[in-house]
């Protein structure tokens, strides 16, 4: 499948016809872990692990992999599977995780550096014109509010939905986040477009019937979303922000 990098009358057009649109969190807004700084926050989690005495749920991804989130999934997956005692440790995971993402989503938002470029003006731009925003993160929506809070931009939307603390296992790529939105909004999968950084998100609004943008900051994102069969990608909002394309505008 073709994938269409920087056709960015596509994108306007479908931006400026969409209801609502969907932002993923960490990428498209901010980067929250900067320079793998989410590391320490799985090693953490590992460590815990350790001290249970449950480290055999974690293979040999997990254990090196420098996003939590993969270490929580993998508890989430030995628990739904049967093994005993984990629920506790779950819990404390993911008060572990949270944690950490709210302190590196203030972090961040007092670092102009870490802000995605133009995303400010993107968000603005959109609301101006009329539609309605929500996030859609695999992220703590305490931290996904913070973070935006900071930065002023909390009013810009109607809803932040992100992880579930009873079940991580509802994470992107599942499309559970996105339907909550809708359901908050009262619009349906064909009044959206998701804006989103990984193939999880490819997937996940493939799954639920969202119209879907990727954000690719680099190569290396722009790759793997092209490989994950994203129909558009752009690489920075520039060009919408300096376009004509919706009432309001």
């Amino acid at each position: 499948m073709a994938v269409d990098v920087d056709v960015f009358t596509d994108v306007s057009r479908a931006l400026a016809g969409a209801r609502c649109v969907l932002f993923d969190f960490d990428g498209p807004i901010c980067r929250l872990f900067p320079e793998d700084s989410s590391k320490p926050i799985a090693d953490e989690l590992r460590r815990e692990i350790d001290a249970f005495g449950a480290s055999h749920v974690l293979g040999a991804a997990e254990r090196t992999h420098k996003d939590p989130h993969v270490v929580l999934g993998a508890v989430h997956r030995a628990l739904r599977a049967g093994a005993p005692g984990l629920r506790e440790l779950l819990r404390l995971l993911e008060e572990r995780v949270t944690a950490g993402e709210l302190v590196a989503a203030e972090l961040v938002a007092a670092h102009h550096e870490w802000h995605t470029p133009y995303a400010d003006a993107l968000i603005r731009k959109l609301a101006r014109r009329g539609a309605t925003l929500a996030v859609v993160t695999n992220n703590s929506p305490l931290a996904a509010e913070a973070h935006l809070d900071r930065r002023g931009l909390l009013p810009y939307f109607t809803t932040v939905q992100g992880r579930r603390a009873d079940d991580p296992g509802l994470m992107k790529p599942h499309p559970d986040v996105l339907f909550r939105a809708l359901r908050v909004l009262g619009l349906g999968p064909g009044d959206a477009v998701m804006i989103g950084d990984t193939p999880t998100d490819v997937e996940a609004a493939a799954r639920a019937g969202v119209e879907f943008v990727g954000y690719g900051r680099n190569e290396r994102k722009v790759r793997a979303l092209c490989r994950a069969e994203a129909p558009t990608v752009i690489t920075s909002y520039g060009p919408l922000i300096e376009g004509e394309w919706g009432p309001g505008s």
